[in-house]
């Protein structure tokens, strides 16, 4: 079987092109999955955009030298096996190379799934090596699948940093400032902490999306990044940084003498990245979800932690997808062609954050 890649250039991100290969031999013990959909948002561009700082690049190896594969989540269907405990048409959601075929090495297989043990992925976070059944998933039903595609990825990640926030006690601040307000992993966020008391929640975004972001109802002020100085500069407040535009970084340090915690999670501002060493304040701290995953699931059990976790998704997708007021309508992209052209318009910004955006290879 031929296989299709979208490759990315690791210095120029922007940059992506079509690969054709042919599929390797399958070895005893391993898989070959066909992927079926994907998600692509600003969220793989952060991939991307950190790839080789957070490994990224690492879980899926590209055939060129300078170039590497974006990994994205979405679902797959098992079509070839040399593993006796996982059959040919089982159905799959996890993380993806941007291509029509992957090939998998199951390892600790339950009746929920398995993680990958292919060798060179053994050392990376098992958050992002695990792959789960839709058979036997508490997330999953089959109406579903496009929301999860699309945000159940970002819901995690937004659910862990409110999670984080709260367990520090928000770092006595009174408001959560949030660049990249129309991201969705931003506006996750929102969403989660509105249940906590005392907290503001401020988002920044460009003027063309502040009536999307107004909409969302998540945000108690949306304001476009220039009217930074219209806050109270002795406001106690967080930083969580989705966009990691560096000198709007540099504006909101220098802004708030008192700024209690950084964030530093996204980098949906491809153009404007930069580093926050020299900045007045505190220094901005990346924050890992799969580290306050592992962290809470030794400290709650794996069970507990799956239940709050699918609670606050449930939630999130039942407003997100809301048919009277959906905050996200999803776009299918399909064929090689159509991949790329989607994945140079997330590269460039060229988005509107009311949709989300679903691919396949196919």
């Amino acid at each position: 079987m031929s296989n299709t890649t979208l490759l990315v250039r690791k210095d120029r991100i922007a940059d992506a092109r079509l690969d054709e290969s042919e599929d390797p031999a399958l070895s005893a013990g391993e898989i070959r999955v066909r992927v079926d959909a994907f998600s692509l948002t600003a969220n793989n561009i952060t991939y991307a955009a950190f790839g080789d700082a957070m490994h990224y690049w690492r879980f899926f190896a590209a055939p060129q030298e300078g170039w590497g594969i974006v990994p994205v989540w979405g679902f797959a269907t098992v079509v070839q096996s040399l593993h006796p405990g996982v059959a040919v048409g089982e159905r799959l959601y996890g993380y993806w190379p941007m291509a029509r075929h992957a090939v998998l090495r199951p390892d600790r297989l339950d009746e929920g799934g398995f993680l990958d043990a292919t060798p060179h992925r053994r050392e990376l976070p098992v958050t992002y090596n695990h792959y789960a059944r839709s058979s036997r998933d508490p997330f999953y039903t089959p109406d579903s699948e496009d929301a999860q595609s699309v945000l159940r990825p970002l819901a995690t990640t937004a659910w862990l940093i409110d999670d984080f926030l709260a367990e520090q006690g928000f770092f006595g601040a009174r408001a959560v400032l949030m660049s990249s307000a129309s991201s969705k992993t931003a506006y996750s966020t929102a969403f989660h902490l509105r249940r906590r008391q005392g907290i503001e929640r401020i988002g920044f975004t460009s003027p063309a999306n502040r009536a999307f972001c107004e909409s969302l109802g998540c945000y108690d002020r949306v304001l476009a990044y220039e009217e930074l100085p219209r806050l109270d500069a002795t406001l106690p407040c967080v930083y969580v940084d989705f966009a990691g535009n560096a000198d709007f970084r540099a504006r909101l340090h220098g802004h708030f003498p008192d700024l209690k915690y950084s964030c530093a999670v996204g980098g949906t501002h491809v153009s404007a990245l930069g580093g926050g060493s020299g900045l007045p304040g505190p220094r901005p701290t990346l924050f890992f979800a799969p580290a306050q995953a592992q962290k809470r699931q030794k400290e709650w059990g794996a069970a507990d932690f799956g239940k709050r976790l699918v609670e606050g998704w449930n939630a999130l997708r039942d407003r997100a997808t809301d048919p009277a007021r959906p905050w996200l309508r999803v776009q299918h992209h399909d064929g090689p062609d159509a991949v790329l052209a989607a994945y140079r318009r997330m590269a460039a910004g060229d988005t509107d954050p009311a949709f989300g955006h679903v691919l396949s290879l196919r």
